[in-house]
């Protein structure tokens, strides 16, 4: 509950811009392997452009690991609280994921990459 209640402060007392920067930093080492340009292909990774409402492990082209193939045939779909639940443990959510990512702890960072995935405008 004490989480709960830091989280809503520092996002009410945030500017909306910070937050905005918050989640470009976070995804900072994502860039790695994905893109939110929706014309680049050929990544490790597949294309996070227009994830939010996605159905899972659909991007065309590119060569899912089964649990997320799975999911995809399950009709599982990319929302907010689904992606952050994702980035706090991929592997506990998707035994089997071929994505080496261990997670992001810090509970303020993954809402703030959430909303900046989400959120085309916020970049």
């Amino acid at each position: 509950m004490r989480l709960l209640a830091v989280l809503l402060l520092v996002t009410i007392l945030l500017p909306p811009s910070a937050l905005a920067e918050d989640g470009a930093q976070a995804f900072t080492p994502c860039r790695a392997c994905h893109s939110l340009d929706p014309a680049e292909r050929n990544l490790p990774g597949p294309n996070l452009s227009g994830l939010i409402g996605r159905a899972v492990g659909s991007n065309a082209g590119f060569d899912y690991s089964p649990v997320l193939r799975k999911a995809r045939d399950e009709g599982l779909r990319w929302d907010a609280k689904r992606l952050e639940t994702f980035l706090a443990d991929p592997a506990a959510m998707f035994p089997g994921l071929w994505m080496s990512m261990r997670g992001i702890e810090n509970a303020a960072e993954r809402q703030a990459l959430v909303k900046f995935l989400a959120d085309p405008a916020s970049r």
